[in-house]
C-alpha cells in the first residue's frame, strides 16, 4: 500500500469517475486503474462499483477513502513541519478561490504577496466551494478564500471582510436612474443567475427566493437565464437581457457605458468572505501573511474583519 494508491482511491471517491481521477492525478488512466485494482485485492475488498455511466463507492470503501484522506493529511503534515522548521513563509503556498473572487481579489493580491513575501509563491486554483473543500481535506490545498456558509468539515476559519452585494442594471432601463434599489422590486424583472455550482448563485435566491421556482414554475415571474460567469453575466446585462445581483469588489472602478451599478435599500444583503485551512497545517505564520497580505489590498466598499 502506499501513498500513491490511497491518492487514486480518494480521487475516484472524489470524482466519481476513473477518467476525470486520472486527469486529476496526471497520471493515464490504465495507471490509475491498475494500481486500484492492486490495492483492491491486497486488501482483499471491493472499493468500487463501476457502473456505465458513474463509479460508485462501496459501504467499505466509504470508510477506508474516509482513512485514507486522513493518512493523506497526515503525510503533508509531516512535510508541513520539516517546511515549518527551516521558514515558515519560505516555499509555495497553495491557494484555492471561489469564482465570484478569483477574479476581482488575485491582482491585487497577488501584488501585496509579492511585496511583503517574494519568498512565498501563491499557486493558485479557482473552483467551486465543494471542490476546494475536497481538496483541504486530501492536502491538495493549502488554504481557500470563500464565502460562507459551507459544511462543517472541521477546517480552522478565519473572517476576511463582509462584502455588501449590488445590483446591476442596463443603462437603458428605468431602475438605471434609481439610487437604491430594494430587493422586493427586483421580483418583476428577468434575473440572470449564475448556473448551479456556484454559492453565489444560492446568494442571489435568498435575496430573492422567488426566483428558486425558475426551474419548475415561471408563472407571475419572468424567466431567468443562466451565465457560466460573472462577467458573462455582466454581458448579457448590457445587452439587455435583464438584470443581475453582482458582489462589490466586482464592480468596475469607472463608470461603464452599458451597465448600470445601483446599491440595495436598507438591509443590505451582504456576503461573509473567510480564509480557511486544514487545523493540521502547521505553516502558522504562512497564514497570517497571507490574511495580512489580504488586508493590504484595497477592498473598496468592504468591511474587513480582524478578529
Amino acid at each position: 500500500m502506499t501513498l500513491t494508491e490511497l491518492r487514486y482511491i480518494v480521487a475516484v471517491a472524489r470524482e466519481r469517475h476513473f477518467g476525470r481521477a486520472a486527469e486529476a492525478c496526471f497520471v493515464s488512466q490504465p495507471t490509475l486503474s491498475v494500481a486500484i485494482k492492486k490495492l483492491e485485492e491486497e486488501l482483499d475488498v471491493k472499493l468500487f462499483e463501476r457502473g456505465a455511466n458513474e463509479v460508485s463507492v462501496t459501504p467499505l470503501g466509504e470508510e477506508i477513502v474516509r482513512q485514507a484522506q486522513s493518512v493523506i493529511e497526515q503525510a503533508a503534515a509531516i512535510k508541513e513541519i520539516a517546511k515549518r522548521g527551516k521558514d515558515p513563509v519560505s516555499g509555495p503556498l497553495r491557494l484555492g478561490v471561489i469564482y465570484t473572487i478569483g477574479p476581482y481579489l488575485l491582482p491585487d493580491l497577488v501584488k501585496q504577496a509579492i511585496d511583503r513575501v517574494p519568498q512565498m509563491p501563491l499557486v493558485l486554483q479557482e473552483n467551486f466551494t465543494v471542490k476546494l473543500l475536497d481538496m483541504l481535506r486530501t492536502g491538495e490545498l493549502d488554504a481557500a478564500i470563500m464565502a460562507e456558509p459551507f459544511p462543517d468539515t472541521g477546517l480552522a476559519v478565519a473572517p476576511l471582510y463582509d462584502e455588501p452585494f449590488m445590483v446591476a442594471v442596463p443603462t437603458t432601463h428605468p431602475l438605471a436612474k434609481r439610487k437604491r434599489i430594494s430587493a422586493e422590486e427586483l421580483k418583476k424583472e428577468t434575473m440572470l443567475l449564475l448556473g448551479t455550482g456556484h454559492c453565489f448563485r444560492d446568494h442571489v435566491l435568498e435575496v430573492c427566493p422567488e426566483y428558486a421556482r425558475f426551474s419548475s414554475d415561471a408563472e407571475g415571474i419572468r424567466k431567468s437565464f443562466e451565465g457560466s460567469s460573472l462577467e458573462t453575466i455582466k454581458y448579457m446585462v448590457a445587452s439587455g437581457m435583464g438584470v443581475t445581483v453582482v458582489p462589490q469588489l466586482s464592480v468596475p472602478k469607472d463608470a461603464q457605458p452599458h451597465v448600470t451599478y445601483i446599491p440595495f435599500s436598507p438591509p443590505v444583503p451582504t456576503r461573509r468572505v473567510v480564509l480557511a485551512w486544514r487545523r493540521t497545517f502547521t505553516r502558522y505564520e504562512a497564514i497570517a501573511a497571507l490574511r495580512n497580505a489580504i488586508y493590504a489590498c484595497e477592498l473598496p466598499g468592504l468591511k474587513r474583519l480582524t478578529a
